[in-house]
Formats: structure tokens, sequence, C-alpha cells
């Protein structure tokens, strides 16, 4: 029974060992996003790692940015597809995370938030807690693709009004 039990411990670090140095190795070689120039370590639990077949990768700040990625390199195809989950910043599969869409809590680059979770039970309580709806990841990025010109609007406005606070300072 204790060596099941050393076992186990044993596999559970040498695991999160590895996820954590992926994780690193990715930040490293992406720190920031590829459209925006956000910071993707301050953004961990929204980022997007796109590996397309052709061998090329793109390191986004958030579904938005990972939907622009998508229109632009429209003749490439997604091999894998990652997404930080909201609750660990860990970097799940996008494809079979569950995702919130919408809810009180402010979004990364959007007005209608896009959350990606690794189990349903955590996506149901997060939209118990703060709303939304739960979906797939096409859903999201159907969402993503709504949402594109109210969002780069804001975008817009916001940046306009950080230079002129800039400016002023």
């Amino acid at each position: 029974m204790i060596m099941r039990f050393l076992v186990a411990a044993v596999l559970i670090v040498l695991t999160c060992g590895t996820v954590c140095a992926q994780n690193e190795d990715e930040m490293r070689q992406h720190p920031d996003c590829v459209y925006c120039g956000m910071d993707r370590r301050q953004y961990a639990h929204s980022r997007m790692l796109v590996e397309y077949d052709d061998g090329s990768v793109a390191g986004t700040c958030s579904i938005h940015c990972a939907a622009v990625d998508f229109a632009v390199n429209i003749d490439k195809t997604p091999g894998a597809i990652r997404v930080g989950e909201l609750d660990t910043g860990k970097l799940i599969d996008a494809e079979t995370a569950i995702w919130v869409i919408g809810g009180s809590r402010p979004g990364v680059m959007t007005r209608r938030a896009k959350w990606a979770f690794s189990g349903r039970m955590e996506a149901e309580r997060f939209r118990r807690e703060h709303g939304g709806t739960v979906g797939t990841f096409e859903d999201a990025m159907k969402a993503a693709y709504e949402d594109m010109y109210m969002d780069t609007k804001m975008i817009r406005e916001k940046r306009r009004m950080k230079k002129t606070r800039e400016g002023q300072g």
C-alpha cells in the first residue's frame, strides 16, 4: 500500500514537473502575443498556442487574437490548438476543453468573455458564479468571430485613450 502511494506520488511530481517545464518553454519561445503584443505570461489563463501542420506556431494572448491568426492563415491547417485553462493557466486542448461564453467576468480582448476549462464540473461552477453559457470550442470560436468587429472597435478606443493619457503625463 505504501509502495503504491510512493509510486503514485513520484508519478504526480514528474508529471507536474514536465507540464511546468513545457509551459515555461512555451512561454520563453512565445512571450508576447503575435498580434497585439500583450504579455502572454500575464494572460496565461487565456493564452492560446496554435501549432500548424507545416510546423509553424503562433502564440496569442486570447481566443480573439487566435481567431485573427486563423483568418490570416486560412491556407494553413491547425494540427494542435491549446488554450490556457482559466483556473490553472496550464495549456489544455482547446478543442476538447469545456468553454464558458459570456458572463460577468471581463474577458481578454473582448466584451463577451470566452473561458476554457478542462472539466465540465469546473465550467459549470464558473457558470453558476459568473453566468454565461457552457459550450464547445466551436461555439467559442464562432462567438469570437461574431464579436470581432465590436471588440476591435473597443480595443482601438482603449489604445487611443491610453495614448492620450500618456501624452498628457
